[in-house]
Order: C-alpha cells, then sequence, then structure tokens
C-alpha cells in the first residue's frame, strides 16, 4: 500500500476483504475464547428484554416477520426465539442477514432450520415484502470509520501509508468538504480527534427505502455527540485480538487478524434515518433492559449497574415513518 488511502479504506480493507478480511476470514469467535464478548455472552437478559420488545413491536406493527443484522453466531437470535411467548413465537419468521462466511456456519449450527439466511437487508426485507421488526446488537461499530482531527487550520481527514516491509505513515489532508455528521457542530478542542462512520450512512441508504412498516431497534456502544468524546481527545478508535485492547500505531500490524471497531455517535444515526423513521428514542442500555426484563442473577445485575456494562451501551428505538404515517382523508 504505497499510495496514502483514506483510513477509512484501510480499515474497510482490514476488516471486510474477501480474501484477507478479519470478518470474512479471520474471526476467531465470540466469547472468552475470540477477540471480543458482547453483553448477550455475559447474561441472558438481553434476550429476554429484546424478545419482550420485540413481541410489542410485532403486535403494535402487525408484522410477523423478526430481522437480525449482524447475528454474530447466532446465539442472541436462538435465545430471543426461545424467550418469545409461544404464540408469538409459532408465528415468527425469523431471518438472518449474514455476510462472514464463517460466521454464517456457525449461526447455522447454532439455529439450523429455524431461520432464513440473506446476504442484505435488502434481501431480507424482500421476502417480508417490507414488513418486518428488525434488530442489531454491535452492528454499526463494525463499519469503517473516517478519521478527523480539529487543528488550527480546521478539521482535516487522517490518511494512512503503509509500505511493505514498514510501519504505517499517517498524515493529516485538508478536504474541500465534510461529512454529514453532528460531530462537527460541538465544540470540540484544537486537537480533539472524530470518527464518523459515514460507510454506514451509505449502507442503511440503499435498504431502508424498502422498509414498509415496523420497528428497530440498534443496540451498541457509543453515546450522543454531545457525550461520545468527553475525556476522550484521542477518539474512539481501538482494536481487539483474543480479549487485548489494541490502540495507537499497533492497529496497523497484522492488518486482517484483529478486529478494528469505534464507538457510535447515535446522534448521527437518528439524523440520518429521519427520512425513513418515524419516532426515535435514545436510551442507556441499562435502562432498556430494567424497562422489558428483570434481572435473575449477579451477572444480570452486573449489566445493570451503573458501573456495568449495561451503562456503556445506547439502546435506540425507531418506528417505520411509512407504517406511522395516517392514510388520506376520503373526499
Amino acid at each position: 500500500m504505497e499510495t496514502a488511502i483514506r483510513f477509512e479504506e484501510f480499515m474497510h480493507r482490514a476488516l471486510h476483504d474477501p480474501d484477507h478480511g478479519y470478518y470474512a476470514k479471520r474471526i476467531h469467535g465470540i466469547g472468552r475464547r475470540g477477540d471480543f464478548t458482547t453483553a448477550p455472552v455475559i447474561s441472558s437478559m438481553p434476550a429476554r428484554a429484546i424478545a419482550r420488545w420485540a413481541t410489542a413491536a410485532m403486535r403494535e406493527s402487525g408484522c410477523r416477520d423478526l430481522i437480525e443484522i449482524g447475528p454474530g453466531n447466532g446465539a442472541l437470535a436462538a435465545a430471543v426465539l426461545k424467550h418469545l411467548p409461544w404464540p408469538t413465537r409459532w408465528k415468527t419468521r425469523l431471518h438472518l442477514v449474514e455476510t462472514s462466511e464463517p460466521l454464517t456456519r456457525i449461526q447455522r449450527e447454532t439455529l439450523g432450520s429455524k431461520a432464513r439466511w440473506h446476504r442484505s437487508p435488502a434481501d431480507a426485507l424482500a421476502a417480508c415484502h417490507g414488513r418486518a421488526v428488525i434488530f442489531s446488537n454491535e452492528l454499526v461499530d463494525a463499519f469503517a470509520v473516517r478519521r478527523f482531527q480539529n487543528t488550527a487550520e480546521g478539521w482535516q481527514e487522517l490518511m494512512v501509508k503503509i509500505p511493505s516491509g514498514r510501519d504505517a505513515i499517517e498524515s493529516l489532508e485538508k478536504i474541500s468538504a465534510l461529512p454529514s455528521s453532528s460531530s462537527f457542530h460541538q465544540p470540540h478542542p484544537i486537537g480533539q480527534w472524530i470518527e464518523v462512520h459515514e460507510s454506514y450512512q451509505h449502507w442503511m441508504s440503499e435498504w431502508m427505502p424498502l422498509w414498509k412498516s415496523g420497528r428497530m431497534l440498534t443496540i451498541d456502544y457509543g453515546n450522543s455527540a454531545e457525550k461520545i468524546y468527553h475525556r476522550r481527545p484521542t477518539g474512539t478508535l481501538r482494536g481487539y485480538h483474543f480479549q487485548q485492547l489494541i490502540e495507537g500505531p499497533e492497529i496497523y500490524r497484522h492488518p486482517g487478524h484483529r478486529d478494528l471497531t469505534a464507538d457510535v455517535n447515535f446522534s448521527d444515526l437518528i439524523d440520518w434515518s429521519n427520512e425513513w423513521t418515524g419516532i426515535s428514542r435514545l436510551q442507556i442500555f441499562a435502562d432498556f433492559l430494567q424497562s422489558h426484563a428483570k434481572p435473575r442473577d449477579e451477572s444480570d445485575r452486573f449489566l445493570i449497574d451503573e458501573n456495568g456494562a449495561g451503562s456503556a451501551f445506547m439502546a435506540l428505538e425507531q418506528s417505520c415513518k411509512k407504517s406511522s404515517e395516517k392514510p388520506p382523508a376520503p373526499r
């Protein structure tokens, strides 16, 4: 890689290159033996809470199809299905959207004939005629980000060059137009780094126009634009390899062998989806859990503790604007 490219392109190749990308070929699994652990691996409370949310969402919207995008090892989808009330479970058609071949194999071992698999949300929505309840857990953070630093000359974008056999060379480049992000409207000090999930914005715009009815739940680590970079002058970008945190120049080493991620700006998600969504409700994941399920053991209580994992995550609930629109009055 002799020519300087946007950091976003480096991150996308490292994660999603079909021949050498982390998610395409080398993901080591999820949980204690994998590179990272998600909340549903720690506790059953997320699955119980999502199941109750999905039950209400399907009842209110009249949808029978339930879609999980980016289902990881399939354990969350299986647990959600298990915790649906029997009449709802019997009627529900489960769809999984997955592009990673290694993860698809694991999901099929977990779920067997209980789900249908699709390569894209557009394919899944086509199978549902556009009517579905959709959820995701730690999906957005897996999309590549553009990185920017606030300098005395304004915002500049991080570019990367990786000469063969040598360490990465970073540089900043002035750009003519900034991407759409609420982060640029915050009073950041000189030197502040931020990340923008523009690739998620583009991906979302490809399939959300096909969504005709239902509800959507997005769970991920992050915060609103006002809070996401509090006391984080270097931004939120980091990597993981067998549970070990990777930061700084180390993230460029062994691309394709490590998970790379950045916190999600939920203000951006709301703004970017505004054209297709109606009511949006953003809350701390711990509050979402407590409003839909009761803690049963120490692992559950850890998630809802103010210093536990649930406080680092957010839950964004949204309705489909098309389904919330009232039909025109008869003439």
